[in-house]
């Protein structure tokens, strides 16, 4: 059994990515929109401010208050969408009900958002011409790379169908011609499927979703969930009963969150390349 230190991964990405920043002829700048108060979005939107400023972008959280309006944000992304030296804007999801989440993440300039969450950023995306990869999804996959594993003829299960995780990673490995099953709530005998999987990649933010009786023995186990129970971060796997069952195994949290984080600054050095070229 390997555990796979996604924290390691994103250390050996920040220092590539830091010694590029040094090369560029300016501080690319990364703002990072919040609603409101969440312990989640929060604790992930300090991890970003933190590592980003780390690796040398000049990184600001931008918090409303609960009652701001739709118009009110997007007027406010307009404004970072004209700044000379921006090089991504995120905006830190769930928003409260009242926001219309996709006209403001549509707000943001396609080629400034990084998390490939607008609609024309994620339509190009699966028409297989778009700049960015969902950086979650990206994580993914790049794990998969790293243990070297042979993915042909294997049973691949995706837990979750979301849009920040379980579609993109079903999509992209399909379009390395892998069969993926896609396991949601409304199918029928998940575990059955989860049960006969070689690969097990769950995005279903539910916390040890997936218990000991549910994995075969030498499962390779990417665990992409995360959620709240009792003040603390849980993945979807029960982590320790799991371990001793898989060849290859990644912890939630500290392994596809580190990764992401290392995906998604990536593609913000991108941006800030593709500024130092035009400007």
């Amino acid at each position: 059994m390997t555990i796979i230190d996604g924290r390691k991964i994103r250390d050996d990405f920040l220092e590539e990515i830091k010694i590029q920043v040094r090369d560029l002829k300016y501080q690319p700048e990364l703002f990072d929109i919040t609603v409101g108060q969440n312990k989640l979005s929060d604790l992930y939107a300090n991890l970003k401010l933190k590592f980003a400023n780390q690796v040398g972008f000049k990184s600001q959280i931008i918090n409303f208050p609960e009652t701001i309006t739709t118009e009110e944000i997007i007027l406010k992304i307009k404004e970072l969408n004209e700044g000379l030296n921006t090089a991504g804007i995120i905006v830190q999801l769930p928003l409260p009900p009242h926001i219309n989440s996709q006209k403001v993440l549509d707000s943001i300039l396609p080629e400034l958002d990084v998390d490939c969450l607008g609609q024309e950023n994620s339509q190009a995306f699966y028409e297989g011409r778009g700049d960015f990869i969902f950086p979650t999804a990206k994580a993914c996959l790049y794990l998969l790379d790293k243990i070297g594993l042979d993915l042909k003829g294997k049973k691949i299960v995706v837990v979750g169908n979301g849009k920040l995780v379980g579609r993109p990673v079903s999509y992209l490995l399909e379009k390395r011609g892998y069969s993926v099953k896609n396991i949601t709530k409304q199918s029928n005998n998940p575990k059955d499927d989860i049960k006969k999987a070689d690969v097990i990649i769950s995005a279903a933010g539910q916390a040890n979703f997936i218990k000991e009786d549910m994995v075969k023995e030498g499962v390779v186990v990417i665990d992409a969930g995360t959620s709240e129970e009792n003040g603390s971060i849980k993945g979807d796997v029960d982590f320790e009963k799991i371990a001793p069952k898989s060849s290859f195994i990644t912890r939630s949290p500290g392994g596809v969150g580190p990764v992401t984080l290392a995906m998604l600054l990536t593609n913000v050095l991108q941006v800030a390349k593709m500024k130092k070229t035009s400007n």
